[in-house]
């Protein structure tokens, strides 16, 4: 989870249901309410530890900090350098994720059809939708921060691509670059109150409408498919937290259209198609995700 949130389009909600703990962890966030301190006061701190399910969380989260410490640069410098090639990993990936997640909706009524398809044209929208262009009021910052972490949240969704949407994602990593302590707990306190909120609503939805809830988070992963498409053709640009150009916002083209583009133009994709090794890819990152199911299982 923690290598997919450091991939920009690729959500760590995805890998969670891939490796089976997707609704434990909705359910751990979940429990952390008001009533926390209730049960912290009757039965103290073993009590509210077991009630948050504290082991599986705090194993959970170490899990993620020693991967991103571990592994953002190595991910960050393939992105930067062979970005055709992983997003044709997790091209595959995400579409068996699809596929996974798919199978266990319990029957395909019309309900659910629609659930998916409205989940899937919503998704899709997103990832195609022109940016805003942002604002540094402390209130919109709060809501950033709500919306980007129930992205978190939805599988097929990403937070740090959310926030691109909203323009808000160079104040936010400005804010934190700068040690703005406004932005720093402004944001952090959306966060918090879009994780406490949220989690009680997806853990409802799956408790009383499961069918449906399957439905509509499959279709968040197949419309988020058109964000991990090899082939991009770059749009726009912006500037990071470290004063670099690097790519805003991309369009997904063809193979053939690709080969078309001015190379130059369109760093660090380029103009080579590399057919072969992104099918390549894609079948690794396909059997990868049943690989992740089989070693769940056990």
């Amino acid at each position: 989870m923690g290598i997919a949130e450091v991939v920009p389009g690729v959500s760590g909600g995805t890998i969670a249901f891939i490796t089976g703990i997707y609704e434990r962890f909705i359910g751990a966030l979940k429990s952390i309410d008001f009533s926390l301190f209730s049960t912290l006061k009757n039965e103290g701190i073993a009590g509210a530890w077991q009630k948050i399910d504290g082991t599986f969380l705090f194993t959970l989260a170490a899990g993620m900090f020693t991967s991103i410490i571990l592994f953002v640069n190595i991910v960050t410098h393939l992105i930067d350098n062979y970005p055709v090639l992983v997003w044709a990993f997790f091209f595959g990936l995400i579409l068996a994720s699809a596929i996974y997640v798919g199978k266990q909706i319990p029957e395909w009524k019309i309900g659910n059809i629609l659930a998916l398809v409205v989940g899937a044209i919503g998704a899709y929208y997103v990832t195609i939708a022109a940016p805003a262009t942002g604002s540094d009021s402390l209130l919109f910052i709060f809501f950033s921060g709500m919306i980007a972490i129930c992205a978190f949240l939805l599988p097929g969704l990403s937070g740090s691509f959310i926030l691109l949407l909203l323009g808000m994602y160079t104040i936010v990593m400005g804010g934190l670059k700068n040690m703005d302590i406004a932005i720093i707990l402004t944001f952090g306190a959306g966060c918090i109150a879009g994780v406490l909120s949220f989690s009680k609503g997806l853990n409802w939805a799956f408790n009383n409408h499961r069918g449906m809830t399957l439905s509509i988070l499959t279709g968040f992963i197949i419309g988020s498919l058109n964000r991990v498409w090899p082939w991009q053709e770059v749009l726009s640009r912006r500037i990071n937290s470290k004063g670099e150009e690097v790519v805003g916002f991309t369009k997904s083209v063809l193979p053939d259209t690709f080969m078309q583009l001015d190379a130059s133009n369109n760093l660090p994709y380029g103009n080579e198609s590399q057919l072969m090794m992104v099918v390549v890819l894609m079948l690794v990152g396909f059997a990868t995700v049943f690989l992740l199911e089989l070693v769940s299982r056990k």
